[in-house]
């Protein structure tokens, strides 16, 4: 295959560029569908007439439907497109990209998904995809899973699917809420994964950030210290890696804390945790839910961020992260990481 693809590039160099462009538009579609033209050209970045003239091919070869309400894959399209899923990876290289970058983490496995999620909002939702399908891998017999908020980590819980029987999964927030969009939040996400997989979960309605008085105070609630239990004995976690700075102003953080931060150089942010770019902890919230030294016994921890953005966050995290991590990212975040 990659001779091929290698004799292809000499011979026909268009004809990767034009596969790649199609690629794009069917993955597009599949995810949002049904979709307009308008939207889908403006998500792709292509001009009505290109995208017109790609649809009128894509419909003639019948990979998609066109309808008042939008475009849908045809059945074959869903075929067509699950054969190119692999023959991309290897023609953008994404597969040696995955080893490269775990050799340079020094993790477990890393996972990536072509585009850019700063770009192109809908690479969030691959990142979703390609998290759950790695998750799954995890669920054998009964598992405890402790999941954090962040707009990918509700990506991740559009994407699941019904448990294989025989097992049985509990759900639990990581941590308290950090008083975003309620979507967003922990609680609401788990309670969602759970819907969706056909699985329990139990709830924390508590701040992720509390003073020692109120921390004090929650641990000796019954029903909070069960919950607390259960999240620090679970043995898969799955989370997101946030931006310093955006993650301090998402919690309001006080004017002479966010001096700490800034003067810090903290550039990642996990579990209340603020990273400088060498992986040093230049600042900790008091959170009540997951601590980082909870993750190390952990069967399978799985971090999912992307974006070009987020890789210094990425990289300060993963000088932190236990062994048993999985990397998910997209390939915007991984080219940039490959270079430092």
């Amino acid at each position: 295959m990659r001779s091929l693809l290698d004799v292809q590039r000499k011979l026909l160099p268009d004809f990767l560029a034009v596969m790649q462009k199609r690629y794009d538009i069917l993955r597009y579609i599949k995810i949002m569908q049904p979709v307009g033209r308008r939207s889908l050209a403006v998500s792709l970045n292509l001009t009505e007439r290109t995208l017109r003239s790609e649809v009128d091919f894509l419909k003639d070869q019948q990979l998609i439907y066109v309808f008042s309400s939008g475009m849908r894959l045809s059945e074959e399209g869903e075929d067509i497109l699950e054969k190119l899923e692999g023959i991309m990876r290897e023609v953008m290289g994404i597969d040696s990209m995955e080893q490269d970058l775990k050799r340079k983490l020094a993790l477990n496995e890393v996972v990536i998904v072509s585009g850019d999620s700063d770009q192109s909002p809908w690479v969030k939702s691959e990142l979703g995809k390609a998290c759950a399908n790695r998750m799954k891998q995890e669920w054998i017999g009964n598992n405890i899973i402790a999941v954090t908020g962040g707009s990918t980590m509700a990506e991740v819980a559009n994407m699941l699917t019904p448990l294989p029987d025989g097992e049985e999964l509990i759900f639990v927030p990581a941590r308290g809420g950090l008083g975003e969009d309620v979507h967003n939040q922990a609680n609401m996400i788990v309670s969602k994964m759970a819907e969706k997989a056909d699985a329990s979960y139990r709830v924390l309605y508590i701040p992720d950030q509390v003073s020692n008085e109120a921390y004090q105070s929650f641990m000796k609630e019954p029903t909070i210290k069960e919950v607390i239990s259960l999240i620090r004995s679970a043995n898969i976690v799955v989370h997101g890696v946030g931006d310093a700075l955006a993650m301090a102003e998402r919690r309001k953080t006080a004017p002479d804390v966010m001096k700490v931060i800034t003067e810090g150089n903290a550039v990642g942010e996990a579990f209340g945790y603020y990273f400088n770019e060498n992986g040093d902890v230049v600042h900790k919230v008091q959170t009540v839910g997951i601590q980082l030294d909870d993750l190390e016994q952990a069967r399978s921890v799985i971090a999912v961020a992307g974006g070009k953005s987020k890789a210094k966050a990425i990289r300060s995290y993963m000088k932190r992260a236990p062994s048993s991590t999985v990397l998910i990212t997209d390939e915007a975040a991984a080219t940039e990481l490959l270079k430092g």
